[in-house]
């Protein structure tokens, strides 16, 4: 066999390599060009908004409507229960949601995909007739309770101070956030090697619990409020048909009386929702970092 010689190979010219420069500016060029239209989508709307709010036909410019919010009836009540309502919805999602993904992942992975149904169901129920499921149990409840210990459970979890059914609602509505973002959390680690080697050390699952997997899962927890937070300030359906009035209630109520001061208002409610996200997704990322 002869042997191949440099003269003997053909001439083959190396591909050109193309300049990166020109691809990753074009890239930018079009980001930037992304975020200024979604900035204008967004920002638009809240710039008229608030011309409507401070432009008085008389006196012109004026703060007069964010002014009147802190003294408006009803806007520290309503405001201080619905986030009452979230913080009550958060722990109780959470503790719902993250001991039961546990169990699964680690005891019985084949149920996984029954557990993922039942927590993306209420996706598919609309909030309507969940509220009117929720009007039939609590108006029939008193009559076939009312030789049992639940029937004072009835009216107690039905107090306007705290209405606790909008928690159990709201529970229900956030599950499916919830649970991706656990999932989600869940997935970029090694669950069943943390806890097997917790397990081994001596912990309890209480132990196990707080002190290895949330810590790992500060990140997914974070985003899990995040949703959970934005989901209830913003609800207004089944606060309104079960006749209660936090936050988002008490804004349509005062419109009527009051456009600007109703305008004014939501800029607040979506503002002040806007500074909470940040802060959990601030903490949440720090922790995670740490």
């Amino acid at each position: 066999m002869a042997a191949l010689t440099p003269a003997a190979l053909p001439d083959v010219e190396a591909p050109a390599r193309r300049p990166r420069g020109g691809g990753s500016r074009r890239a930018s060029i079009w980001r930037g060009v992304v975020l200024v239209v979604a900035a204008l989508y967004f920002v638009t709307p809240l710039l008229a908004s608030f011309v409507f709010t401070v432009n008085d036909p008389v006196a012109g410019f004026t703060l007069d409507a964010y002014g009147e919010i802190f003294t408006a009836e009803g806007f520290a009540q309503s405001l201080l229960l619905s986030l009452g309502l979230a913080v009550a919805t958060i722990v109780l999602v959470l503790v719902l949601t993250l001991p039961a993904m546990l169990a699964v992942r680690l005891s019985v992975p084949r149920l996984r995909p029954v557990l993922e149904v039942l927590c993306t169901l209420p996706l598919v129920v609309p909030p309507i007739t969940f509220v009117a499921g929720i009007s039939t149990v609590l108006s029939w409840g008193p009559d076939y309770l009312a030789a049992t210990p639940f029937y004072q459970t009835i009216f107690a979890i039905q107090n306007p101070t705290f209405p606790v059914v909008l928690v159990i609602a709201y529970a229900v509505l956030a599950l499916p956030f919830v649970y991706r973002a656990l999932d989600a959390g869940l997935g970029a680690m090694d669950v069943r090697t943390l806890v097997e080697a917790a397990r081994n050390c001596g912990a309890s699952w209480p132990v196990v619990l707080l002190r290895v997997i949330v810590p790992n899962l500060k990140s997914g927890l974070a985003s899990a409020s995040f949703l959970t937070l934005a989901l209830v300030l913003g609800e207004y359906t089944i606060a309104r048909l079960l006749g209660f009035q936090p936050f988002s209630v008490w804004i349509v109520t005062v419109s009527g009386a009051n456009p600007q001061l109703s305008v004014a208002v939501s800029i607040f409610s979506l503002l002040l929702t806007w500074l909470l996200l940040l802060v959990l997704s601030t903490a949440g990322t720090r922790r995670s970092r740490s």
